[in-house]
């Protein structure tokens, strides 16, 4: 009995052991810091998503000084989290970016304003001073302005576009008449510096028709060459999608996982659950890219005057050949 035990133990054990090492090794960049607006892919590690789906993934935060294509192209991560803009603008630059999944369907990007300010639509524009983003999130800003025919260098015609840092302060401080924020993030700070709602002016991108898609997974174009490559994608975004879907359905603990990852402390769980509330607004259901959006986005970054965002229609840029993979 002891001998056919060891030998049920040894085989036990061996299988275990042949099932880690046949685990395939997946690195994510994300595109900024650990929080919430990242949920699914630290629910779907924290489940046991990845290690059902035979995968070993490991969860590299961004950060100010980060840019996702970068570290793609430098050979640091297999596919990274990034916004469709920026990912264009790459890709034309020679950093050959494909989106192989989209599981934000939909824009949380707002222009915030103070109401005193006297700001209520976009004909308030001209002459004010606009919070904006840079590091790749300035093009859909840089877009919608071009649509309104707005110059962004100034004067009375013109916008002065402060470069804003990630926080609220040039608002709070009355530095900007309005500041870039998110519906998930930035926009609750504010709230939480005691303004309150009423004495805001919101100008959401959705709205404004010229929304651009925003968290997309993307991997480098030779690599889907691979076949061992795209199944192994395939994998990883139905784990990933399957880790959207309960973090949706569980916000509260979707946030407490979020706030286990933190290796930082600087969230909170009030701003975590919250931040996790509103992303859920902003989920697809299986992840695969809407060609309608990505048009969408195209057209917006391709109309941007004398300096558009992107010079050329993009050839190649997507691909549902992974989301496909997800779905069988």
């Amino acid at each position: 009995m002891k001998k056919v035990f060891a030998t049920a133990l040894g085989l036990s054990v061996g299988l275990t052991s042949l099932s880690a090492m046949a685990a395939d090794e997946v690195t994510l960049q994300l595109k900024w810091v650990t929080q919430a607006q990242f949920a699914g892919y630290y629910v779907a590690q924290d489940k046991g998503f990845y290690e059902e789906a035979g995968l070993d993934v490991t969860i590299n935060p961004g950060g100010p000084d980060i840019a996702p294509p970068q570290v793609i192209a430098g050979g640091g991560a297999d596919v990274i989290v990034d916004w469709m803009p920026s990912a264009l603008a790459s890709r034309e630059k020679g950093v050959a970016l494909v989106n192989i999944a989209q599981p934000f369907a939909k824009s949380g990007m707002m222009l915030t304003c103070l109401k005193e300010t006297g700001v209520e639509s976009p004909d308030d524009f001209p002459g004010r001073t606009l919070g904006v983003w840079f590091f790749g999130n300035e093009y859909p800003f840089l877009s919608w302005m071009s649509k309104l025919g707005i110059p962004t260098d100034g004067g009375e015609k013109g916008v002065t576009v402060l470069k804003q840092g990630f926080n609220v302060d040039p608002l709070l401080q009355k530095q900007a008449d309005c500041i870039s924020t998110m519906t998930y993030n930035e926009y609750w700070q504010v709230i939480d510096a005691g303004i309150t709602e009423d004495q805001l002016k919101v100008f959401k991108y959705e709205d404004q028709g010229v929304a651009t898609l925003e968290d997309g997974l993307y991997v480098l174009e030779d690599n889907l060459k691979d076949e061992a490559f795209v199944d192994k994608m395939g994998r990883f975004v139905a784990a990933s999608m399957k880790g959207w879907q309960w973090a949706k359905e569980n916000p509260e603990d979707a946030a407490m996982i979020v706030l286990d990852n933190d290796a930082t402390g600087a969230q909170t769980e009030k701003h975590q659950i919250r931040m996790m509330q509103e992303i859920a607004k902003l989920l697809d259901d299986d992840g695969k890219l809407d060609e309608a959006a990505y048009q969408r986005t195209v057209d917006s970054l391709l109309s941007g005057g004398s300096d558009p965002v992107i010079t050329k229609e993009p050839e190649g840029a997507w691909t549902h050949a992974v989301t496909d993979k997800a779905s069988m």
